[in-house]
């Protein structure tokens, strides 16, 4: 069968673990400075445009063909570095949040950008939503210990909530939205009722939270570290097993020794329900959270991988290789890799293990 970057390998047996990289695509005219974030439009016709946000101040659009080859579409710039980007549910327009405290939205078919809200302090997320009646929505965390809900129609927050602390990461699933603030606290958000928290808690990782990814089908949520490890938390608790936190991005103990790395981004395949780890170690895995498994790892791809993002349709895993910061500014030289990979996802790497319960 042929994959989708040109012939794909013949398909290994289950019990191989490793993936390979061979058929990975380079993104052509990557940004210029460490990539902060990747969105895939999640419109369901049409092609696969991606959009990329960077140090360098810009957000990037690219439209991807079947065979993985690039072509640049549009870019706009913030006046301070793009720390997040997001799609909108019809892919016409791109929201990203600036370290220049704004939130701006580009509209695709008229490549204008306008800024629809400012932050007292860098705005760290954003994510559309719809509100009721389908009305696109957007909110956005910052520094300054708030979200803020946007109606792109009008002028001014259309509620502004107070955090504990400052919004280090979020995401949105349908009508969940999770907030990771530091201090390790997690809030979760009913957009029905947009105004208050519907659940708060801390980590159950014991160090500081990096990213949080809402499941495909919005029943909870993961959670990465900068200690190498993830959680797996449902919004309700159905019961004492089904929250559970595992390693992930670890070296092998020497000596009593762990090198622990930060979990950079996690991301749910849009199909299958099953996710990817990614990290400063410079690898990505695939795992099964139902199963408790790993399904495949990859090797080293040459530096830390800072964001990943699945397409529409679950057939292309975009990641992107740049500095992450984790070890001050003097380690971040002109010689470290600054590119987005696209890897043409084969049909057993991200499927579920089949469920043994059933027997």
């Amino acid at each position: 069968m042929a994959g989708l970057f040109g012939s794909s390998s013949t398909s290994s047996s289950t019990t191989n673990t490793l993936g390979e990289l061979k058929n990975d695509v380079a993104l052509d005219n990557p940004p210029t400075d460490s990539i902060s974030d990747l969105s895939f439009s999640p419109a369901p016709n049409g092609p696969d445009f991606l959009a990329v946000s960077s140090w360098d101040n810009k957000v990037r659009i690219y439209e991807i063909n079947g065979q993985g080859q690039s072509q640049g579409k549009h870019m706009y710039e913030h006046t301070q570095p793009v720390l997040n980007v997001d799609f909108s549910r019809d892919g016409t327009k791109i929201a990203s949040a600036g370290a220049d405290k704004n939130v701006k939205v580009c509209d695709l078919a008229s490549q204008q950008d306008i800024t629809v809200g400012t932050h007292e302090q860098p705005v760290r997320s954003v994510r559309w939503f719809e509100a009721d009646g389908g009305t696109p929505m957007l909110v956005s965390g910052s520094w300054d210990k708030t979200i803020k809900y946007w109606d792109i129609r009008q002028q001014g927050p259309a509620l502004s909530v107070n955090c504990q602390d400052r919004v280090y990461t979020m995401d949105v699933k349908d009508n969940l939205l999770v907030v990771g603030t530091a201090d390790r606290y997690i809030n979760v958000i009913n957009l029905k009722d947009p105004g208050k928290f519907y659940k708060t808690l801390q980590s159950p990782l014991k160090w500081q939270t990096r990213v949080v990814s809402c499941f495909a089908d919005s029943a909870g949520f993961a959670i990465g570290s900068i200690e190498g490890r993830c959680a797996i938390q449902y919004v309700e608790d159905k019961d004492s097993s089904s929250n559970f936190s595992f390693k992930c991005h670890r070296d092998p103990p020497s000596n009593n020794v762990a090198n622990c790395y930060a979990v950079n981004d996690i991301s749910f395949h849009p199909v299958h329900g099953t996710f990817s780890t990614a990290g400063s170690d410079g690898t990505f895995h695939f795992w099964d959270k139902d199963a408790k498994h790993r399904l495949k790892g990859y090797p080293n791809v040459g530096g830390s991988i800072t964001s990943t993002t699945f397409n529409k349709s679950g057939t292309i895993f975009a990641y992107a290789i740049s500095y992450d910061w984790s070890k001050g500014y003097q380690h971040n030289t002109a010689q470290y890799p600054t590119k987005v990979m696209l890897h043409p996802v084969n049909q057993d790497e991200c499927k579920p293990r089949p469920s043994m319960k059933k027997r």
